[in-house]
């Protein structure tokens, strides 16, 4: 399997995501544009999380570069800097190099042996190697 190039792959700038505010960032993304207030309210509060740490991780975010945030009548808005299609391949192609070295087998052989694939998944799989067999034989 293939290597995925040792560099961050949301973007050069961003700096990588602990699991907390990997997922407060997937939160805002999904409900973008958000307030720290309403994201408290309804990721944070079920969590047990304080409207401070929710503050807390989202500054860290737009600090980061994942989020932006707008003033909309006096109340700070945040969105996701980048589309979520985008930032998922990034943080995956990040998790890759990680955690396993670079390397796909692991992610690949962890795909084909969990059974979670349903058969969209699948064709959409095989469409993708197809797409990359083909673009090996153009470089030929």
């Amino acid at each position: 399997m293939s290597q995925i190039p040792k560099q961050n792959l949301v973007s050069e700038d961003h700096q990588s995501l602990g699991d907390q505010q990997l997922e407060v960032l997937r939160f805002v993304s999904e409900n973008a544009p958000i307030t720290v207030g309403e994201t408290a309210k309804v990721y944070g509060a079920p969590r047990g999380l304080a409207r401070t740490t929710i503050l807390t991780v989202m500054e860290r975010l737009r600090t980061k570069g994942y989020l932006t945030r707008k003033k909309v009548e006096g109340i700070f808005q945040y969105s996701p800097k980048i589309e979520q299609d985008d930032l998922l391949k990034g943080l995956v192609g990040e998790f890759v190099q990680r955690s396993l070295g670079g390397s796909l087998s692991p992610f690949v052989t962890y795909l084909a042996d969990s059974g979670k694939l349903n058969d969209r998944e699948v064709a959409e799989l095989r469409r993708m190697v197809e797409s990359l067999e083909a673009q090996e034989e153009q470089s030929k």
